[in-house]
Formats: C-alpha cells, sequence, structure tokens
C-alpha cells in the first residue's frame, strides 16, 4: 500500500471510528507527516518496504537531530498506531514497529503556579470594563475547574447550571463529564451574564465571547493569560496549562481524593493523575527544608 494513502486511512480511523478530538488528529498527522518525507527523502513510498531497521534508522534520525527523548517516542507511537491499524485491518503483513522499543524517558514534573502567583492573576482583569469583566470570570473558571483551555473557549450557555454548580465539559474523545464550579466562580460568571452578555450576545450559543460576538480562540486567550501574568508581575513562563497544574496540585496539597481529581481532570488513566503528587510531595518536601529548624 502507498505509504500516503496509509496515513489517510489511518487519519480517518482515528478521527472518525474513535472520536479523537480535531487537535489531537493534527498532531498525529504532523507526526506521521515527518516519517513520510524521511521515507520519500530515501525513495521509499510503500507501507510494506518499510523495516523494523528504517524504524530504528529513523529515531536515531530524530536524535541526531536534537529531539527529545518524549517527542521521538511520540512520533514512534504515532508510527506505531498506524501500522498497527493497517495490520489490524489486512493492508499489510506485518507491523515493522512491533519490535522498536520506545525512547526511555523521564519522569518530567508539571510546573505550577503559588497560591500568591494564583491570586495576583485572578485579580488582574480590570472588572469595571467589559471584557475585564470577561477575562476575569474566564479565569476564575479556569483556576476552579481545572479543565482545558479548549474545553473552556468551546463550554455553551447550556453547558452552565449555576444552580447547582457545575458545567458539563466536553473532552477528548467527545467524553463529557460533570465538573464542579466554585462559589467565586460563579459570581464571575453571574457577573458577566448580567453586564456583559446583553451587549455583545445575538443568539450565540457559546458562553465566553468576544467583542465581535464570536467565541474566543485558543491562540486568543493565550495571548490574553500572557497580558495579564505580566499585570501581575508574574515573571516566570505562564501559559493557560499551568493554571491546569496549579489546580490539580492545591487540590492535592488540601487533601482531595486522587480519584475525584482524576474525574475532574477528565484523564482516562489515573496514572497521568499521579503525576501531581509528585509535584505535591515535592512541594511539601521543600516547604519543610526552608522552615523546620532541623531541616
Amino acid at each position: 500500500m502507498d505509504l500516503h494513502l496509509g496515513i489517510d486511512l489511518y487519519l480517518m480511523f482515528i478521527k472518525v471510528e474513535r472520536g479523537l478530538a480535531t487537535n489531537t488528529v493534527e498532531a498525529y498527522a504532523g507526526d506521521l507527516r515527518v516519517f513520510y518525507d524521511y521515507a520519500a527523502e530515501r525513495d521509499i513510498s510503500e507501507t510494506d518496504v518499510v523495516t523494523p531497521r528504517m524504524v530504528v534508522d529513523y529515531l536515531l534520525w530524530l536524535n541526531r537531530k536534537g529531539l527529545s527523548s518524549r517527542t521521538q517516542a511520540r512520533r514512534l507511537v504515532a508510527l506505531r498506531g498506524m501500522f498497527k491499524f493497517l495490520c489490524g485491518y489486512h493492508h499489510l503483513s506485518r507491523d515493522p514497529t512491533a519490535a522498536v522499543e520506545l525512547p526511555r524517558l523521564g519522569r518530567r514534573l508539571p510546573t505550577v503556579l503559588s497560591t500568591d502567583d494564583v491570586e495576583r492573576l485572578l485579580a488582574a482583569p480590570d472588572r469595571r470594563t467589559l471584557r475585564g469583566a470577561r477575562d476575569a470570570a474566564m479565569l476564575e473558571t479556569l483556576y476552579a475547574t481545572g479543565i482545558r483551555v479548549s474545553e473552556l473557549v468551546n463550554l455553551g450557555l447550556s453547558d452552565l447550571n449555576l444552580e447547582r454548580g457545575y458545567v458539563m465539559v466536553m473532552g477528548k474523545g467527545s467524553k463529557q463529564r460533570l465538573v464542579p464550579i466554585g462559589e467565586i466562580a460563579m459570581e464571575l460568571i453571574e457577573e458577566y451574564l448580567a453586564d456583559v452578555r446583553p451587549t455583545w450576545d445575538r443568539g450565540h450559543p457559546g458562553l465566553f465571547l468576544t467583542a465581535r460576538r464570536r467565541t474566543m480562540t485558543r491562540q486568543g486567550f493565550w495571548k490574553l493569560i500572557k497580558r495579564y501574568a505580566l499585570a501581575a508581575d508574574i515573571t516566570h513562563p505562564l501559559s493557560p496549562h499551568k493554571l491546569r497544574h496549579s489546580f490539580a496540585t492545591h487540590l492535592l496539597d488540601r487533601g482531595a481524593d486522587l480519584r475525584a481529581v482524576q474525574e475532574m481532570l477528565g484523564h482516562a488513566d489515573i496514572s497521568t493523575t499521579q503525576i501531581y503528587t509528585h509535584v505535591s510531595q515535592a512541594r511539601i518536601r521543600q516547604m519543610y527544608d526552608a522552615h523546620h529548624p532541623r531541616a
């Protein structure tokens, strides 16, 4: 089978059959495109010509280009998925990636904001303005729920239940989950709905809108949070995902149940959530070393 066709079939499979999010499918497409270009430079255009030796050489090539072990592993996972799919649907008789091991990964702990940093960030928007009231509601909702930025900007009015105090979130793989939302976030959302939406709303189903009466993009919110980080005098790099990390770590710092945090974050595997327990333990150790008289 033509390699380009094999890639297209696999991307269609994970999009339609597995229901993966558009961003995830695009990430797989990008990783597989790198392999396709690598193969094309070596005049390899058929899937059945790819050998285990070629896959190993491909990983060595990625390593020589200075890519991290994590990136190499991600690209091998994409390649494995495609060849496993092709074999499973009888488009290919053997999987050249089956015996190739993933590059060894170091455990990288997520970085989080201190509670003081969070307080300054959430207080940065000027709520006397329409944009400031919206931004305050969005930032507070992001930290109060720990949802992904893509989930935040895609929230609809119908996903919000202020009476019961939760939002319905559409996560990865089109899986829905209920996430509780705190009182402060609810107050700011109510303020936004009362003061901002009547000005910007023309029957739009989205929850958080721009002044152009559209839903905000992930890129737009990224710029927004960087601007408020600067205003809050937060000098280290800040992204929307760091608020998600902070949400999980601060909950565990205060004794939250790991399974409950897993549900709120929408992690399919609890091992993904467990990394935050290591962050929490590291923070406790730092506090102990800094403040105990005999540390």
